[in-house]
């Protein structure tokens, strides 16, 4: 039986890649044309707020015991000369240098430069600044000092470790520390047993590839130098900074709330994963081309991998996702992107569902990016800025940069951080024009429970520590009132838990799945002639850059 004529905007979808937008006057039926509409409606929490955020605040300082913690002596020799120092200097010992070669684009990389605190730590080693990497993918020539604030860097952690800018002189000439790798997750122990002799023999080592080198699991004082690292310490250079904060700032002139989207949709990200979108032999041509750089990469499975939910969303997905979790057409976007697959064409139904689409290129002139626009770390910096500071950060995908947004975030107030629930997801666009908008709306707010950014919603130990920072996130005590009104809240997340930590695990390109790799980056780590063989194990694979990596 058909219901009552009405008139309604709607954004009116006749199939994947058709999309127009109409103002009609409509007889709706039960198993009506998949009709959007342009309004957002209504949801029971606030589109702009985690609930229960104010509840949990970052608390990352030290214990007094980590003040004076040292790895056990492995050379008695260096006893007599550690009374010699004062107690702030005591967890350096003399001659111990530690320099760590980064990977990747720039979250990449700062994963490497957190984590290569702890290791000096661990390693009672005086740290020399990190070397970025500049002869990957993102091939960008950029220095620590032109990203990050290298003064800020070293004094804000010198009660943890001593930091310098280059590797002294040794009998008055350059010093040529010892090159080696470890494997992923080494914990503690790890070092100490596999990189303390070496380091304690050689006095300067280079720890190279150095991303993910660290475990996720550490006691609770490493981890909280990890985010006093990550949080506190590494920050943007002045300029960075500036040009970030005047994005935001536009940003807020067009509306006082804006949403955040790292649309990581480029040919390459695409050719990477081995997903299909329907576009037929020029797709599969175009991206097997692109494909066949990586030789390393096993066969793809197109249709597994989106079953799986390991292929990033469509832009048109990501707006029909919005749109039923509420945010209607007003709603302002900022993008980050690099070149999109498809060009206008695939971001042509994003914009039809939110015309107000925002990127750098468009708030800012040409002369106000040129200082940035040749170094593609300085523009994902800026990009990450803005990511930062909306009031929404979406993404679709599981790389690095949403990895390390995704726990800030949660550390400066668990501000919502929208994580597609793909899988399930998936079979939802598949079957879209099977029912009406109602019925996929309510199923998009279901499937997203405990994808939000919301507190508690990923299980302490779950996922990787930079992306869920649990042991530096700290809980108020609430009223009795707000505790009764969260425990159905609490016991719905915990129903949806399997699903979150299901993805996170099956989502860990990094540290689970060698085969996301980039095998142009890759060096045989066998041949050469100054690594020590006891520092890997004989399952470990040459290292590779992956390009999930921003």
């Amino acid at each position: 039986m058909k219901r009552k004529k009405r008139e309604r905007n709607n954004i009116l979808l006749h199939g994947s890649n058709d999309i127009c937008v109409r103002k009609e006057i409509a007889a709706v039926e039960s198993n009506a044309v998949f009709q959007v509409p342009t309004s957002g409606g209504d949801l029971d929490r606030g589109l702009w707020s985690t609930s229960r955020s104010k509840l949990y605040y970052g608390c990352s300082n030290a214990s007094n015991k980590f003040q004076s913690k040292v790895v056990p002596i492995l050379n008695f020799h260096f006893f007599a000369m550690l009374s010699i120092f004062s107690a702030a200097d005591m967890k350096t010992y003399p001659n111990r240098y530690l320099l760590i070669s980064t990977s990747g684009g720039l979250n990449q990389q700062r994963t490497g430069i957190v984590d290569s605190v702890v290791a000096a730590y661990i390693l009672n080693a005086t740290l020399v600044v990190p070397r970025l990497d500049q002869r990957s993918y993102w091939k960008d020539a950029s220095g620590f000092a032109e990203i990050f604030n290298i003064d800020r860097f070293i004094s804000s952690l010198s009660r943890d470790v001593k930091i310098i800018k280059e590797l002294p002189l040794k009998g008055g000439q350059p010093w040529i520390p010892r090159r080696m790798a470890v494997p992923r997750k080494c914990n503690e122990r790890c070092y100490q047993t596999r990189v303390l002799p070496v380091l304690t023999k050689k006095q300067a080592i280079e720890l190279r590839k150095f991303d993910y080198r660290l475990s996720n699991r550490l006691e609770t004082d490493l981890q909280k130098l990890r985010c006093r690292v990550n949080y506190h310490a590494l920050t943007f250079t002045d300029p960075i900074l500036d040009m970030g904060k005047l994005l935001v700032e536009r940003m807020r002139m067009k509306a006082k709330h804006f949403i955040a989207l790292h649309l990581r949709f480029e040919p390459d990200m695409l050719a990477f994963t081995g997903c299909y979108y329907g576009g037929g032999d020029k797709e599969r041509r175009e991206l097997g081309k692109i494909r066949r750089r990586w030789k390393a990469l096993h066969a793809s499975n197109p249709e597994k991998m989106r079953r799986q939910g390991r292929c990033p969303l469509t832009p048109e997905e990501i707006g029909l996702m919005l749109r039923a979790l509420g945010f209607g057409s007003d709603v302002h976007i900022y993008v980050a992107s690099g070149e999109v697959y498809g060009g206008e064409e695939t971001l042509a139904p994003l914009k039809a569902l939110f015309p107000n689409f925002h990127s750098k290129e468009t708030i800012a002139t040409e002369a106000e990016l040129a200082p940035f626009s040749s170094f593609s770390s300085r523009m994902a910096a800026l990009d990450y800025i803005v990511c930062d500071k909306s009031d929404v950060f979406v993404s679709n995908n599981n790389g690095n940069m949403v990895r390390m947004i995704a726990g800030r975030r949660r550390y400066f107030g668990h501000k919502p951080t929208i994580r597609p629930n793909a899988k399930k997801l998936y079979k939802l666009f598949m079957a879209r024009n099977n029912m009406t908008w109602e019925e996929f709306a309510t199923k998009v707010q279901a499937f997203q429970v405990g994808f939000m950014g919301a507190p508690k919603e990923v299980k302490p130990g779950r996922g990787e520590f930079h992306e869920n920072p649990t042991s530096c996130i700290c809980e108020t005590i609430g009223t009795e009132t707000i505790q009764k009104e969260t425990q159905e809240e609490d016991h719905e997340n915990d129903n949806n838990g399997r699903d979150t930590a299901e993805v996170n695990d099956e989502q860990d390109p990094i540290e689970e799945d060698l085969d996301w790799i980039e095998d142009d980056y890759s060096d045989n780590i066998k041949d050469l002639p100054d690594t020590d063989s006891n520092v890997l194990t004989k399952q470990e694979q040459p290292e590779v850059e992956e390009l999930f990596s921003d």
